[in-house]
């Protein structure tokens, strides 16, 4: 059983490395955050894989830590996005 979670964290591990190149090369911030989130995701999966195969609590504790780290940076880019959205359309004249 401990072959398949560690070719399936292999698996995400790759994964991992396909949405850190989407963050470096995405067209628009929503596209990188999106990725962002992906690559937090992947890094919870991946360590909760991990915590299960070697048995250890320790890497259960740091995966929590990654998910809040994960939610609390969607919530402020969604804020900060709406934020410079509302100032755009100031600038507009059409508000």
């Amino acid at each position: 059983m401990s072959d398949f979670n560690l070719l399936l964290a292999v698996f995400l591990l790759v994964n991992l490395i396909i949405a850190l190149l989407r963050v470096a090369r995405g067209p628009t911030d929503a596209d990188r955050l999106l990725a962002a989130l992906l690559f937090g995701t992947t890094g919870v999966a991946i360590l909760l894989l991990l915590a299960f195969t070697a048995d250890t609590l320790v890497l259960m504790d740091v995966a929590l830590v990654f998910a809040l780290l994960a939610a609390i940076t969607g919530a402020v880019f969604a804020q900060r996005a709406w934020r410079m959205e509302g100032v755009e359309e100031g600038k507009d004249g059409n508000s």
